[in-house]
């Protein structure tokens, strides 16, 4: 472990569960292997365990799946009323 690993994506810390689960690899232990190499950039220990489960139930892709409906926005914290959309 010579070298942190500085920016990941998400399909990549995925990839590396089901990669590790797949070896035999506890999910705590998983977490912590991940910890010491991407630092703050990791995912939570309670994502590595929903992923685990996911990919135990025969999940076997990283990617998020297409969902319906509106996607997901967020406001600045510099938006302090909506009356600052309207203009």
């Amino acid at each position: 472990m010579d070298a942190p690993l500085q920016d990941c994506t998400i399909e990549e810390q995925r990839g590396i569960v089901r990669f590790l689960w797949a070896e035999g690899v506890k999910p705590v232990e998983i977490h912590c292997h991940m910890l010491a190499q991407y630092g703050q950039s990791t995912m939570s220990q309670q994502k590595v365990y929903k992923r685990v489960e996911r990919f135990k139930s025969g999940r076997t892709h990283v990617t998020d799946e297409g969902r319906s409906g509106r996607p997901s926005t967020s406001r600045s914290q510099n938006a302090s009323s909506p009356q600052e959309y309207r203009n």
